[in-house]
């Protein structure tokens, strides 16, 4: 009775602070992709290319891979367009440079991100002082990071220890420059590595042990 008492409290512990710790949610910023890919699970990827150069009303619901999402513009107009340099690889604008896009999760992920940059009245890439992106997960926590000098090959990615929900970009009010993303990706948690059940494993059996060891000595 003892020993049960014992584990049975151990295990609640440790059941207490797996719940605090997923209480408080976080949220990562990654400015590589390949540490971004390498912190999340399955990955999908929305290069928008099936787009046209040209305006669509939005919003607009998409997929990046099996993950489902919405992306909208506003206030000013909720028109979103394609852009491109080439015609061949085409990115996503909106059609009022002051507006702020939003991609709004349809299925649950973990983290978001993608290649963000600057583009012109004629949707071509153009140089941008900066722009603001921000992330927001299911527990209220918001995190913003401006992208300072943005390039085409500007990437920006955000991971919560929660389901993110909404992914903005602003270019805010910069004369001539568009807020411009492609490639955008869509990820959910990374599963945990099996040395991580084996230690979960491992410290049940240290309690065990240390039981039968109070038990005999009691």
């Amino acid at each position: 009775m003892r020993i049960s008492r014992f584990v049975s409290t151990a295990i609640a512990s440790a059941v207490l602070l797996c719940a605090v710790g997923a209480a408080q949610a976080e949220i990562t910023t990654y400015t590589s992709q390949s540490a971004y890919l390498a912190a999340v699970g399955n990955t999908g990827v929305d290069t928008f290319d099936d787009l046209d150069v040209d305006a669509y009303d939005g919003p607009l619901d998409r997929f990046a891979g099996d993950y489902a999402y919405t992306v909208s513009a506003g206030p000013e107009s909720s028109t979103l367009y394609g852009a491109s340099d080439d015609f061949s690889d085409v990115w996503l604008s909106s059609d009022n440079r002051l507006d702020l896009i939003s991609f709004d999760a349809s299925s649950p992920i973990a983290g978001a991100g993608g290649f963000f940059f600057g583009s012109d009245l004629f949707g071509s890439s153009t140089p941008a002082g900066y722009l603001v992106l921000t992330a927001t997960d299911s527990t209220g926590a918001t995190v913003s990071y401006t992208l300072e000098n943005p390039g085409f090959d500007s990437f920006v990615g955000f991971v919560s220890t929660d389901d993110l929900l909404t992914l903005t970009m602003t270019a805010e009010d910069q004369p001539g420059v568009w807020a411009t993303v492609n490639d955008l990706h869509l990820s959910v948690a990374a599963v945990p590595e099996p040395s991580t059940y084996g230690m979960l494993l491992g410290g049940l059996g240290l309690v065990g042990y240390m039981a039968r060891r109070k038990a005999k000595k009691a």
